[in-house]
């Protein structure tokens, strides 16, 4: 590593300010952060560090440049990139506690709910692979000799009995809940990274998912073995298991339990007690199995697993929408230029975990019986499974008609309020230019969009009531080929076709899933759009589900802090300059700094996501009043940029459009935003042939409005410090 430059007039030194470029998700290197062609890591490792231009030297705007790589942290490998797929559902439902609405009334119930919804994911998943392992392979197909299609392999399994079967394959959904375990594991930290003070309640919280996960296990059979009489040890076993499940579900019920410090032991030697009785039983009830030489009912499928099926995702919808009532009885007024009224992002987001989930299980059961019986035969499945299907094309195609209604009724708005925009920035535009100002209309319609995604995922997230009603089919014994010509006159035969049909529908979803996971962390380009989703998902600590993917922040934002602490003892000042996610990740390392490092930083955010999406989306971590918060932890010196054609960036505070009203000079928030015309003009610059192109969210750094947004930053940072 080259050695730095002694201080002198080119060089830095103690007087200097340094200015610390955070980049967002668009996977940019430190080369074009920095804007310089040869750069050196000065601290951190491969994954994420600091870099420095070699030589260093004082940049224009009189900082000292350096810049924090992150981009890796979030992904990794191919396999583990489209491994992480399989936790989409958990990640969601992690996402959901964060959107909790801000107030103290809401609070300590939705956050039950969704840990509720999240473990209701887990059993739905040990359910569906237990299916599969017990129900078609170890009772259907290995008992009546049924499984040519994998080759004979499973024939050695023929001779045993229906017990020993059962207990060997249910090694199967065991493995699978090692593989989430596997799957969630953390990362190691590099030195001097401390873990986010949720860590702990991880901890916690795994141990309840894995204690629930065998307790469903051992459910399934012991009401299977129960079907043909119980004995004494069935008995005891099952009611061990039930205790098992009531705790967990108690656990997770009690508001603060697992969250306060002051039960923090308690709750760790109660998760701990629950998930080793939880193995003991587990082990006692395949001893039983194995050693039960009782004979088993006759019945088509698995006994009493069909009913488990259809309890849960009965639950399950219950869940939502009891969530969905809460939040809505709770909080009918809504947020400051937000379309979501407080916390129903909470209820958008569980919606759509609990579709995946739902869809990943019966695409699951659905596939695997075709493989293992003659193609299509599925009459088999749980009616639970077969209802999912179909309410999930009814879902997507009620779902596709309502939001394209939407985007149609909100097109004529987005392009009346555009166009007003347009001919404000450009009122002088010659009539040659009339096609350009159509062009920068049409992008700011575009990225207006954006505050429109609210009512769609109301909308959408509305028509869960769909899956209610299937819950409910699903515990009586109408199929859907029975029931559609009772109703709608439908011939059985059409209904075959559809739930084909939501079957390639959910395959070809996952298969999009796949390939969205293996090209957002390899092309730059779909990164760009597609990585701020899994990037806002993974940010969030795990505080619902402890099988989601680890968040990055709780390396990062620590990381950042420590990093500007030091930079303070060693430099004037810090100035933070965050682009997209980056200004995010800034935002949130401001809150952790203690009073003798924020009098010596300032803060310049650009494209920035901070009010648009996760003001709104978080409003109890990062609301309005949090916002305030940070700035009034740097001493207001901060200033945000933005643009007009940006889809995902915007104003934070005011957004000081042409003819906007003033705002309050006594409010110090109303200084913050800066707005940026974009493009700078609609005719070509002298000597050029075509006029400047359209920035939209793209970085700042080379425009001159972010050099003189810097002077001043320094120079708010120079007139603060102490004389």
């Amino acid at each position: 590593m080259s050695q730095v430059s002694p201080p002198g007039p080119d060089h830095p030194g103690p007087d200097n300010v340094v200015q610390l470029r955070v980049h967002g998700v668009s996977g940019a290197g430190p080369k074009q952060v920095l804007e310089r062609p040869d750069v050196r890591q000065v601290a951190g490792d491969r994954r994420a560090g600091f870099h420095r231009p070699a030589p260093e030297t004082i940049g224009s705007d009189g900082t000292v440049l350096e810049a924090y790589r992150w981009n890796d942290l979030p992904s990794g490998t191919i396999a583990r990139t489209l491994s992480l797929v399989i936790l989409l559902p958990f990640m969601l439902a992690n996402l959901a506690v964060w959107m909790r609405p801000a107030g103290r009334r809401t609070g300590p119930g939705v956050t039950v709910l969704c840990r509720l919804l999240a473990l209701n994911l887990t059993l739905l998943y040990v359910l569906s692979v237990a299916g599969v392992a017990l129900d078609l392979l170890a009772w259907r197909c290995l008992g009546a000799g049924r499984c040519s299609a994998w080759g004979g392999w499973a024939d050695g399994l023929d001779g045993w009995s229906v017990g020993q079967r059962l207990a060997v394959l249910a090694l199967v959904p065991v493995a699978a809940v090692v593989f989430l375990r596997l799957l969630g594991s953390r990362r190691r930290r590099p030195t001097g990274a401390t873990p986010w003070a949720v860590e702990p309640l991880v901890v916690r919280l795994r141990a309840i998912h894995i204690a629930a996960a065998l307790g469903t296990l051992d459910l399934v059979l012991l009401a299977a073995r129960g079907a043909g009489g119980r004995t004494l040890t069935t008995t005891v076993l099952l009611a061990l298991t039930v205790a098992v499940l009531l705790c967990c579900v108690g656990l997770l019920g009690a508001p603060g339990l697992l969250d306060r410090a002051a039960t923090a032991p308690a709750a760790d030697r109660s998760t701990q007690a629950v998930r080793a009785v939880a193995y003991g039983v587990s082990a006692a009830t395949l001893a039983a199995l194995v050693l039960d030489r009782r004979g088993w009912p006759q019945s088509a499928g698995l006994p009493r697993y069909a009913e488990i099926v259809a309890w849960t995702h009965l639950s399950q919808m219950t869940l939502l929408v009891v969530l969905g009532g809460m939040v809505l009885w709770q909080n009918g007024r809504r947020e400051r230029r937000s379309a979501l009224p407080r916390g129903l992002g909470a209820v958008v987001i569980a919606a759509i975990a609990v579709g995946l989930a739902g869809a990943f299980s019966a695409e699951l059961a659905y596939r695997s019986a075709e493989l293992l019986h003659q193609r299509n035969d599925t009459s088999g499945l749980p009616l639970a499974y077969r209802w999912t299907i179909l309410a999930i094309f009814v879902h997507i195609a009620a779902g596709t008609v309502v939001c394209g209604a939407i985007v149609l009724f909100s097109r004529p708005r987005r392009r009346r309020a555009a166009t007003a925009i347009a001919a404000r920035d450009f009122p002088t535009a010659p009539p040659e230019a009339a096609h350009q100002v159509q062009r920068v209309a049409k992008a700011i319609a575009r990225a207006r969009f954006t505050e429109w995604l609210g009512p769609l995922s109301v909308a959408f997230a509305a028509l869960a009531v769909i899956g209610l009603i299937a819950g409910v089919l699903g515990l009586t014994r109408l199929d859907p080929d029975q029931l559609a010509p009772r109703l709608f006159g439908m011939p059985a035969r059409y209904v075959g076709v559809v739930l084909a049909a939501g079957s390639y529908l959910i395959a070809g979803i996952l298969f999009s899933l796949l390939l969205s996971g293996l090209f957002a962390y390899r092309t730059t380009w779909f990164r760009r759009y597609v990585g701020v989703l899994w990037d806002l998902g993974t940010f969030w600590p795990r505080a619902a589900h402890p099988f989601a993917p680890p968040s990055y922040a709780d390396r990062a934002v620590p990381e950042l802090a420590a990093r500007i602490t030091q930079l303070t003892e060693r430099h004037a000042g810090v100035l933070l300059s965050g682009h997209s996610h980056g200004s995010v990740l800034l935002a949130v390392a401001v809150l952790r700094l203690p009073p003798r490092v924020r009098r010596r930083v300032a803060l310049l955010t650009y494209a920035s996501p901070l009010d648009r999406l996760y003001a709104r989306l978080f409003p109890a971590y990062l609301g309005t009043d949090v916002l305030r918060q940070v700035g009034e932890r740097v001493g207001w010196r901060w200033l945000n940029l933005w643009r007009d054609t940006d889809p995902i960036g915007g104003w934070i505070f005011a957004a000081h459009r042409p003819g906007d009203a003033p705002p309050d000079p006594a409010d110090p928030a109303a200084g913050v935003d800066q707005r940026l015309r974009d493009p700078a003009d609609v005719v070509p610059a002298p000597g050029e042939d075509r006029p400047p192109p359209l920035r939209g969210h793209r970085t700042v750094e080379s425009d001159p409005e972010y050099t003189a947004a810097v002077r001043e930053l320094v120079g708010r940072l120079r007139d603060a410090q102490p004389r």
